[in-house]
């Protein structure tokens, strides 16, 4: 059984001197603000309350070849460089990891039953809501009758669950090549945010100011809730659709999940 007493001393430890904070979803450390900027870090006020004054969460989004600030114990790739980070000796820059990198992770089951649900099951190529030509589930036709897809028509469901997840792959490697990998997110944001993409496009997540606000340090679930909505216009018309859609990704953005799947 946990204590509130105990829960309590945990909060204080969280914020000691030289310890760790998050600034919205970006990782830092507690530390003074002139050491702070010496070091080329940004201060956020209100993550180290339990400090001095001029204690502040002091974080780093990039430094070295496309790495960020964070302590070594939650460098997923291993792989760090010292030297480039204000605060205490295992603050260090965390480096993506060699090679090729990393494949991003499949979207999880919830996301796949929220695609389902609103792309609709389509045996044979017809239109969708705008005249697009599309099959199974949101399979967007690129050539006449469809040609491209591997199966024949009319779909089974299993088939069009195994062409989705194909299709998937395309807008999972996009949501994770915009977002920079200072921005956490779990499964459930990863996938609200991979249904998004998979229903406006890659290019509209990549100029979106959704995506521009993830990667400026704000609240992954504020600026979800307040840019998503804003996606349901089709042809010029707000579909009630696209609004149920759109409501239902920032649920499933919000709701909580121990596994992270942004950085891969």
């Amino acid at each position: 059984m946990r204590y509130p007493a105990l829960l309590f001393f945990a909060g204080v430890a969280y914020a000691t001197v030289n310890g760790p904070c998050t600034a919205g979803s970006t990782p830092g450390v507690c530390i003074s603000t002139s050491t702070c900027s010496s070091g080329g870090g940004t201060s956020y006020s209100g993550y180290c309350p339990n400090d001095p004054a001029d204690i502040k969460c002091c974080a780093k989004t990039s430094c070295g070849s496309g790495g960020n600030c964070r302590f070594t114990s939650s460098c997923s790739s291993g792989n760090t460089a010292s030297g480039l980070c204000p605060g205490p000796s295992d603050f260090k820059c965390c480096l993506p990891t060699s090679g090729s990198g990393c494949t991003p992770p499949a979207v999880n089951s919830a996301t796949v039953s929220l695609i389902k649900e609103f792309e609709g099951f389509v045996s044979r190529p017809a239109p969708d809501p705008i005249g697009l030509p599309t099959v199974g589930y949101g399979h967007l036709c690129e050539k006449t009758n469809c040609a491209e897809v591997p199966y024949s028509f009319p779909l089974t469901e299993a088939t069009a669950s195994s062409l989705l997840q194909t299709d998937l792959k395309e807008f999972q490697n996009c949501i994770s090549d915009y977002i920079v990998d200072s921005v956490r997110l779990n499964a459930n944001q990863y996938g609200a945010l991979v249904s998004w993409a998979f229903n406006e496009g890659c290019g509209n997540a990549k100029s979106s100011t959704l995506i521009a606000r993830l990667n400026n340090g704000e609240s992954p679930n504020t600026v979800a809730a307040q840019e998503l909505p804003k996606w349901t216009y089709a042809g010029g018309t707000s579909l009630p659709g696209l609004v149920r859609r759109r409501a239902a990704e920032v649920t499933l953005f919000q709701t909580s999940s121990s596994s992270i799947a942004h950085p891969c």
